[in-house]
C-alpha cells in the first residue's frame, strides 16, 4: 500500500508539528484496519477558524467552525481501474479548533489531531456517526481500535 498525500497548507504550528511520516502512518493504519490495501490518495488542508466556519456553513449548514470536514471522492467506479491510486477525497482540518478541543479535553495536541485524522479518513470511506446510534457506536469502536494500534488511548474516556 502506498499513500499519496497532497497537503495544501503546512501543519507546522508551535503547538502541533506532525511529520509527513506520522500522517502516512495514521492513514495507513486506518486503511489497513478496514481492509483497504490498495494505493490511495488523500488531500489534506489545514485552515483557520474563519475558513472552517465558512465551509461548515456552506456544506453542512452549521454556523460555526468545526475540527474536521471530509469531502469523499466521487470518481465513478469505472474510472478507478485507470488510476494509479484510489482517490479517497479531501480533509479540511481546523488547527485552532483542534488545539482548543485538545486543551478542553485534557489531551495532547498530537493525540487529538491523530484521532481526528482517523475520524476524517473513516468519513472518507463512508462511515457516518450522524446516521444513527448504531453507526455512531460502530465508528467510535473502529476509532478506538485504530488508535490502540497507534499506541493511543480511547479518546471517548474521560482523561
Amino acid at each position: 500500500m502506498k499513500i499519496s498525500l497532497s497537503i495544501q497548507q503546512g501543519f507546522n504550528t508551535p503547538l502541533l508539528k506532525p511529520k509527513r511520516s506520522d500522517l502516512k502512518k495514521i492513514i495507513e493504519t486506518t486503511l489497513r484496519h478496514v481492509n483497504i490495501t490498495d494505493n490511495c490518495e488523500i488531500g489534506i488542508a489545514c485552515v483557520d477558524t474563519a475558513a472552517s466556519h465558512e465551509l461548515n456553513l456552506l456544506y453542512r449548514q452549521k454556523n460555526k467552525p468545526t475540527n474536521v470536514l471530509s469531502f469523499p471522492s466521487d470518481i465513478p467506479a469505472e474510472i478507478l481501474p485507470m488510476l494509479d491510486a484510489r482517490p479517497l477525497g479531501d480533509l479540511v482540518i481546523c488547527i485552532p479548533v483542534v488545539l482548543s478541543e485538545a486543551e478542553q479535553q485534557h489531551k495532547s495536541n498530537m493525540d487529538h489531531f491523530s484521532h481526528l485524522l482517523v475520524h476524517g479518513v473513516l468519513h472518507l470511506l463512508g462511515y457516518d456517526h450522524e446516521l444513527g446510534e448504531q453507526e455512531a457506536e460502530e465508528m467510535e469502536a473502529l476509532e478506538i481500535e485504530i488508535l490502540a494500534k497507534l499506541g493511543l488511548k480511547n479518546p471517548y474516556q474521560e482523561q
